[in-house]
């Protein structure tokens, strides 16, 4: 049987994003292994999603920092399993395991001569318009690694564009995301009415208050504080935010929360597999990121309706329309954050008329688009490698 090879550095990135991809490699004859760094779990709490998926799973430690020894380590970890295992199809994500995975794919190339292809998915260049001078450091690493690469697979326009002025060995391609389901959880709105006073009523919301959500790890760069800040600057206690994920920026952001006596308006929800519920529950969604490629989130809240506060910034602007899907910020400041809560709290036909803009919208972005794009990525490959 044919082999392929997902690589990511973290175990969950799998289970969360690509297993459609893995089902697509599966019917077209793979078996799917998977290389990853199991003992850092993001997405989720164990590895016990992909119990009973047929994937087979190595344990590399891969590490998120270019500067660290342990990269070295990794670098001979993989390349010894590309050596172990005759793989037929490599495909990597995340920026640091689509670096190693491509040096040592290609080092494996030279010693036993066989041209296995490999595609990288960029899930978003570090390296954007309008982004620090220090991510730039990644661009020279990024476009010298194109030639080693079969496929350089983009989410956005921005990336997509960058991506064809690299020397890919094989091709640039663009890819609506990795996909969202369609909205088939609910057969009516009256039922969907019922869940979301469920939901509010779990959460301690009354139907007088107006609830904001956010949904992202609890890192600097998903910059939930901004958003924290603004409910600060609104000085409203019938605004109530909810905030789900889980991340390194938690104590400060519960620190935030209780110096400045929003406890009784802040809800950490930490991860959370009810998602879909939450959003229909929400009036807002806040997406305060500073860097995205095209996000996931940002899709879940266009499907569930709901307006959207975000910054102007690669990813959100292939999502949203500014005035029709929801408000994108020119600069992000607290101020213009609180600005735009207050406008749409008061003006709830706007926000209603974005939130039905977005469901619209959103179609375009679901996974069977994304499927048939993929497989016919899977099938060109296949097709030229032999």
């Amino acid at each position: 049987m044919k082999k392929a090879l997902i690589v990511t550095r973290v175990s969950g990135f799998v289970p969360q994003f690509e297993m459609n991809n893995v089902k697509i490699l599966q019917e077209l004859g793979f078996e799917v292994h998977y290389a990853a760094n199991f003992d850092t779990i993001v997405y989720g709490t164990d590895n016990s999603r992909l119990e009973g998926t047929g994937v087979v799973c190595h344990h590399i430690a891969f590490c998120r920092s270019p500067f660290s020894p342990s990269v070295r380590c990794s670098y001979r970890e993989l390349k010894q399993l590309l050596l172990a295992e005759t793989f037929d199809l490599i495909h990597c994500h995340m920026p640091m395991t689509g670096v190693v995975a491509r040096m040592a794919a290609q080092s494996v190339r030279r010693i036993t001569k066989r041209e296995v292809p490999v595609l990288y998915t960029a899930h978003g260049f570090h390296f954007f318009g309008g982004a620090p001078l220090k991510n730039w450091i990644y661009y020279a690493p990024e476009r010298w690694l194109a030639r080693y690469t079969d496929r350089l697979i983009t989410i956005n326009e921005e990336d997509y564009r960058r991506a064809l002025s690299f020397p890919v060995r094989g091709k640039a391609e663009k890819i609506p995301g990795v996909g969202i389901e369609p909205d088939d959880v609910f057969e009516n709105q009256e039922r969907r009415q019922i869940e979301r006073w469920n939901k509010r009523a779990e959460l301690g919301v009354s139907d007088q208050e107006y609830l904001l959500i956010s949904v992202g790890e609890l890192n600097k760069n998903k910059n939930h504080i901004a958003a924290l800040m603004a409910l600060k600057e609104c000085q409203d206690s019938s605004l109530r935010y909810v905030l789900c994920g889980e991340g390194t920026q938690e104590s400060v952001l519960k620190e935030y929360v209780e110096k400045n006596g929003l406890a009784a308006q802040v809800i950490f929800a930490g991860y959370r597999s009810d998602i879909n519920r939450l959003l229909d529950a929400a009036d807002l969604f806040v997406f305060p990121s500073l860097r995205e490629g095209l996000s996931i989130a940002l899709m879940e809240a266009m499907r569930a309706g709901l307006p959207v506060i975000a910054k102007k910034i690669r990813g959100n602007v292939d999502l949203i329309e500014d005035g029709k899907g929801g408000v994108l910020l020119e600069k992000g400041t607290v101020s213009e954050y609180a600005g735009a809560i207050r406008a749409l709290r008061e003006n709830r036909s706007l926000a209603r008329s974005m939130g039905e803009w977005n469901q619209e919208r959103i179609q375009e972005f679901t996974t069977d688009k994304t499927d048939v794009k993929m497989r016919r990525i899977y099938d060109s490959v296949i097709r030229e490698d032999r």
